[in-house]
């Protein structure tokens, strides 16, 4: 109907210009008259096309990956499949999620898991402040809060992040943060915490899925970016019993600080973490670091990126600590931006090597 009707106007607008027998002065008049209501009519339309698809996004990424360790069997795995979905409520209140899938089939006796990483309402206050509140990622190192694929250089994650900070890993609670507008934002979150009774940090992720809450954790960060190309961040996260009360308190504290620094093609990412565990177990003490060096430069078929990796860390599981050294050296290639193609070789401490390939993307 109102596509019929701008037809309608235009063309009374045409045939009162060519046909008509007033005087210019009435041709004038009309034809100001007609365009008022063209216009009206524009503005009309597009106010009433607004719903909730128009504050609505999506996104999400994915990676697949092929490892050859040696003496074990090749293994090919859809590892991640993401959706992020997005909505903006009001210019001041949205609401963030996360949704995926693990390696390509979840299921009773299947390999893959559904997960729900992220779904929060995030709330803009006043002078730089925002709060957060519902499922979110813990803010802590580099990976845990930004890990699309094309994001970092390994086909794998590295497991400094993995075990001992231990990355992907989301919590629920409320979340204070501010920007201080000189490069200088600080979080504060208080959320359910860990829950793990042999000190086994990464499987002390309770995932949201009727998570015990007897004991909850308080998390800080600082991260400044005031120096252009330079990331310094320092995290803190404080459990005061990491069993839940399960057993005897077993408190919890682990910091991390980490650089990312980025000047051209240069770049470079370091990052340290440590656990104190008030244990007698050799749970007590776990920590790590990694330093990665790289290089990227653009060519005439995308972007090209080469890095090398020193991982040194030591991890509580099965009731044995595991000392390991991992080094690495790869290869990413852009194509174009979001995509990204990746080879690495792993050596670790026993000299046994994986060669890893991978394709990632996000949108």
């Amino acid at each position: 109907m109102k596509l019929a009707y701008l037809i309608g106007i235009l063309t009374s607008i045409l045939f009162a210009h060519v046909y008509a027998n007033e005087t210019t002065e009435q041709k004038i008049h009309e034809l100001q008259e007609q365009i008022n209501l063209l216009a009206s009519a524009i503005e009309d339309s597009s106010s009433t096309s607004n719903g909730w698809w128009d504050k609505t996004s999506i996104g999400g990424y994915g990676e697949l990956h092929y490892n050859n360790k040696e003496g074990s069997n090749d293994v090919i795995d859809f590892h991640r499949f993401v959706l992020f979905v997005n909505h903006d409520y009001t210019d001041k209140i949205a609401l963030f999620t996360e949704l995926e899938l693990e390696h390509a089939l979840a299921g009773e006796g299947k390999e893959g898991e559904v997960e729900l990483e992220q779904a929060f309402i995030r709330f803009a206050l006043k002078d730089g402040y925002t709060a957060d509140a519902g499922l979110f990622l813990v803010p802590v190192g580099l990976l845990n809060e930004t890990h699309e694929p094309d994001t970092f250089f390994g086909v794998e994650r590295n497991n400094v992040e993995k075990y001992i900070i231990p990355t992907t890993w989301w919590q629920a609670g409320i979340r204070i943060s501010k920007d201080f507008g000189n490069g200088l934002t600080v979080d504060f979150a208080v959320t359910d915490g860990l829950k793990t009774e042999d000190g086994y940090i990464r499987g002390g992720r309770q995932k949201v899925a009727n998570a015990i809450a007897n004991d909850g954790a308080y998390i800080l960060r600082a991260v400044y970016r005031g120096i252009p190309g330079l990331e310094l961040g320092a995290s803190l996260f404080q459990q005061d019993d990491l069993t839940q009360g399960s057993s005897a308190d077993v408190e919890g504290t682990l910091s991390v600080f980490h650089l990312n620094y980025k000047k051209g093609g240069f770049g470079l990412k370091a990052l340290t973490g440590s656990w104190d565990i008030d244990t007698d177990t050799e749970a007590k003490d776990q920590s790590g670091y990694y330093i990665e060096p790289s290089y990227t430069w653009d060519t005439d078929y995308g972007k090209v990126g080469v890095f090398y990796r020193v991982a040194d860390y030591n991890y509580f599981k099965s009731d044995s600590n595991n000392q390991e050294e991992d080094t690495s050296f790869g290869i990413n290639y852009y194509p174009t931006d979001y995509v990204v193609l990746k080879a690495d070789i792993t050596e670790n401490k026993a000299n046994n090597e994986t060669l890893s390939l991978g394709v990632g993307y996000q949108f």
